[in-house]
């Protein structure tokens, strides 16, 4: 796994901005690499904000829409369009305003399927199989960029601290008893995290900023899960200040005013 590389921009709204640009600026280099490209998104509101700020961006026609492949890290096991969702966020800020292929868009269903949240699960995990290639070395493919939000107690997806999914190593589970609702969800878990090429975690905000100092600590995942998301080539901390405020100045650079 790979060493993070800790980016600390002004403040939020500067960070929305600048992680867009990156998503942008990486994937149109994936794509002229290899053709195709795969990205995992996050929701909460940096994450959102993010999307939206793609969208608003001239250089998102650079991305070649049709050729790439969306998946999700996490859901909350709720009907399709519900506002809650992290997919009918997506949709909203991005998603409904760029040609994107919707075979290509990896949705993991919700109640209103008819499934129970393990058969969801399960369903996610046979499309991660499915989309797999060789070269992956494994049950999901190698994400080429993984989002990743960060909560106060430094849960990523629907990994929360102490709870059974952390020591899961089936690539999709269903998480109940989520201590941040609704208590049902649908999570990646960290192997499939620590097999994406890139790793990108976004925080923003003071409450964050213990648990940013932890995740790049010597602390253990099954305490704060963010210590265990690192991507196999990269692993960035796309911080605003707040949230970098508990760590040591060495560890970042700033990279806006």
């Amino acid at each position: 796994m790979s060493v993070p590389n800790v980016i600390i921009h002004r403040d939020a709204d500067m960070l929305a901005k600048a992680v867009a640009a990156r998503v942008i600026t990486r994937t149109v280099d994936v794509q002229s690499g290899k053709g195709s490209a795969s990205l995992v998104l996050t929701g909460g509101t940096v994450g959102i904000a993010t999307l939206a700020e793609i969208a608003a961006s001239p250089a998102r026609d650079a991305i070649d829409w049709r050729n790439l492949d969306i998946w999700w890290g996490d859901e909350r096991f709720l009907p399709s369009g519900h506002p809650e969702r992290n997919e009918t966020g997506a949709r909203q800020a991005l998603l409904d305003h760029v040609d994107v292929d919707p075979a290509r868009v990896h949705v993991m269903r919700g109640p209103d399927s008819g499934m129970t949240a393990e058969e969801s699960a399960e369903a996610y995990a046979d499309e991660l199989r499915r989309a797999a290639r060789p070269e992956d070395h494994g049950p999901a493919p190698s994400f080429d960029v993984m989002m990743l939000g960060m909560g106060p107690d430094g849960h990523v997806a629907s990994l929360f601290p102490g709870m059974p999914a952390l020591y899961e190593t089936r690539p999709v589970v269903a998480v109940h008893g989520s201590p941040k609702p609704p208590p049902t969800r649908i999570s990646l878990t960290l192997p499939v995290i620590q097999g994406s090429r890139e790793v990108w975690l976004i925080a923003a905000g003071e409450e964050k900023a213990g648990a940013v100092r932890l995740a790049l600590s010597d602390s253990g995942p099954m305490q704060v899960p963010a210590a265990g998301a690192r991507g196999r080539r990269q692993t960035l901390f796309l911080l605003d200040r707040a949230a970098a405020s508990k760590i040591p100045s060495s560890l970042g650079r700033l990279s806006s005013p």
